[in-house]
């Protein structure tokens, strides 16, 4: 029998700071709070941890927070690559580490001043220094220097071909709104937003607006993972990693894969999908809700037709019909998301993965069996599906 990921590990903790624009304070900081929420949800001590992972773009050591929050001892660490493909990569690393016995409670962390320190929505306008730069380059003169152009391409090709619009495209950013108004967690907490709204907000990048593209946060999340043993002695539900899995695409290049056959799809996150449904055994019908990564309006359509739950070209009517909101076929990013909610970089979908899992969304849906939780797209990406630890 292969060896696989399923039900191997489960997230038995969960935390975070609040969610602004200026948080006053250093990017430790707000993972050591994270952190130690975290152990504290779980109902361990911090002595307890024996392993940490993160993003290669987090600017915080483990061994940092692991002096500042009483961590002792690590036997496992590591960092995962890619921005926002990361988010659930590091759900894999953990995974991977409390299944081999490499570590048996892992924190995985997040934290970021990504409004009032370094913004990633400047893309490479302020520099950088990887090898990124040998295909970025080839676009660079053209003026396509930020993840909101890049991403821009991509949906122009996908509008054009399947017959997209942009009420299409606010048809996520309202659903997703609904969501962030009735938790108080939210950047957006009470402030609704109508698809008037979403057509005459200013553009940024044709035929991206305002609405359209995901916040700039300060705030930090982290959970905890063990194994399903270990997860059945703590005090609260624990939700289960029934699959996870990484992908790299033919061809792949880091947000701007523009020499492709094709443009308006996704290998890497359609590898991903393939994954999570072989390893689990479960299938779209399956899942009863999910967290999409939308770090753009238009990458949730790609990732709802990656995961089968509409074919090609129908994700515009699909949210059209409301599906993605309340009582609908999959209630999606029920925190608001990275457009509503806040960016950090899609760990606090995480979270909110988990409490759709435990019943404590603050937009909860009926039916909670199994709950997709994606990452970042345009680069090498992940996913997994949780579920309920018996």
């Amino acid at each position: 029998m292969p060896i696989t990921l399923k039900d191997e590990a489960a997230i038995v903790g969960i935390g975070q700071t609040e969610f602004s624009k200026n948080s006053g304070r250093s990017e430790l900081s707000l993972a050591c709070e994270a952190t130690a929420a975290a152990i504290a949800d779980a109902g361990l001590e911090p002595s307890d941890i024996d392993g940490m992972t993160t993003f290669t773009m987090d600017t915080t050591d483990e061994i940092e927070i692991a002096r500042s929050v009483g961590i002792g001892d690590l036997t496992f660490f590591s960092r995962t690559p890619h921005g926002g493909g990361a988010a659930i990569g590091v759900m894999h690393q953990a995974a991977m580490a409390v299944a081999t016995g490499a570590a048996k409670y892992v924190v995985v962390y997040r934290a970021l001043n990504g409004r009032s320190g370094a913004r990633y929505s400047s893309g490479v306008s302020e520099g950088v220094s990887t090898s990124d730069l040998i295909h970025w380059s080839w676009y660079m003169p053209a003026g396509l220097m930020t993840p909101t152009s890049w991403v821009a391409m991509f949906t122009q090709r996908y509008m054009y071909e399947c017959g997209i619009t942009s009420e299409h495209l606010g048809h996520v950013c309202v659903s997703q709104r609904k969501h962030a108004v009735r938790n108080p967690a939210a950047f957006f907490y009470e402030r609704p937003l109508t698809l008037e709204e979403h057509a005459n907000a200013r553009p940024i990048v044709d035929p991206l607006r305002l609405y359209d593209c995901c916040q700039e946060t300060d705030g930090g999340t982290a959970c905890i993972v063990t194994t399903p043993e270990r997860a059945r002695d703590l005090d609260k539900p624990a939700a289960l990693i029934r699959s996870v899995a990484q992908g790299a695409g033919f061809d792949q290049e880091v947000m701007t894969s523009f020499y492709r056959p094709d443009i308006t799809e996704l290998r890497e996150m359609d590898l991903v999908a393939r994954q999570c449904y072989e390893i689990s055994g479960l299938t779209p019908d399956d899942i009863d809700c999910a967290v999409i990564y939308d770090a753009f309006s238009s990458i949730v359509l790609w990732q709802l037709e990656s995961f089968g739950f509409c074919k090609r070209g129908e994700s515009g009517d699909f949210v059209a019909e409301g599906n993605l909101d309340l009582g609908g076929r999959l209630p999606c990013n029920t925190h608001g998301g990275q457009l509503s909610e806040a960016y950090i970089h899609g760990m606090n979908g995480v979270n909110e993965g988990v409490r759709l899992i435990r019943g404590t969304s603050a937009n909860q849906p009926e039916k909670n069996d199994h709950c997709l939780v994606t990452a970042g797209v345009g680069v090498p990406t992940s996913g997994m599906i949780l579920g309920k630890l018996d």
